[in-house]
């Protein structure tokens, strides 16, 4: 009996079954006692081996995307951030956009929930099968410059072209290069109608050619980010800004137990 479990161990892990191979032992008293049939046993560990690889292929795609905190829409604060229409983003959550190659750009102030809403879209994506790539503007720039030279920025640039989303946050904050511009253009130019992007920019598109430094690349990238799109303009105040923690929790009890700080 023993022989043949080691045996059957062995073809489970010729096979690459790791959950049922690892456990296997733990199975059978309980298949045993239940009295299951073969049909339901063998029902029983392969649920198990599909769930368990489920669950690591979503965790590697979680951690492929590069978010930098997974965020999710129950978490946004639509009380706070009044210029957001809830059904609309809750209607983006079944990611029938993405089989259209539709794009999202949210645009407004820092602290708003423009980040936050397009991890959260992100993470809904992933959660959904499709492969995704978050990066700031800055750190795709210097994939651009350097693929080809640096294995890491091939292979990330490789990853961005391969998704079924692209999200790109942070447009906007510092400007770049004619060059850098050119290469922006040309990987818009390579997912245009093929892959869904979202913008995330502090900057309204009457701004964009003060960072882009040409007017002519700016229009033929915003020619084809905005064609198939959806905007969201977002204002109001910072969530951070508003919610900012203080080190000063009580100040009648604080240091020095004065009721002002010193002169």
């Amino acid at each position: 009996m023993n022989n043949q479990l080691e045996e059957v161990k062995s073809l489970l892990a010729q096979l690459h079954l790791t959950t049922i191979h690892d456990t296997l032992d733990d199975q059978l008293a309980p298949a045993v006692q239940e009295n299951l049939s073969c049909l339901e046993f063998l029902h029983r560990i392969l649920k198990r081996e599909a769930e368990s690889r489920d669950d690591k292929s979503l965790s590697r795609r979680m951690r492929q995307a590069g978010f930098p905190e997974i965020k999710t829409i129950d978490e946004f604060d639509f009380g706070f951030q009044m210029s957001i229409d809830k059904r609309q983003v809750v209607q983006l959550m079944d990611m029938t956009w993405l089989e259209q190659a539709f794009n999202l750009i949210f645009i407004g102030p820092p602290g708003v929930g423009k980040s936050f809403l397009s991890i959260a879209l992100g993470a809904q994506a992933v959660k959904l099968g499709y492969h995704v790539a978050f990066v700031t503007m800055d750190e795709l720039i210097k994939i651009l410059k350097t693929e080809a030279i640096l294995v890491n920025s091939k292979r990330k640039l490789k990853q961005i072209l391969a998704s079924d989303l692209v999200i790109i946050d942070e447009v906007g904050f510092l400007p770049i290069s004619r060059q850098e511009a050119n290469m922006f253009f040309q990987l818009i130019l390579n997912l245009y109608q093929k892959t869904s992007v979202i913008i995330t920019s502090n900057k309204g598109f009457d701004e964009w050619i003060d960072f882009l430094g040409d007017p002519v690349i700016t229009t033929a990238i915003l020619d084809r980010l905005l064609h198939n799109s959806e905007l969201f303009n977002m204002t109001g105040d910072s969530y951070r800004l508003k919610h900012r923690s203080t080190i000063f929790k009580d100040l009648k009890g604080g240091i020095g137990g004065h009721d002002q700080p010193g002169g």
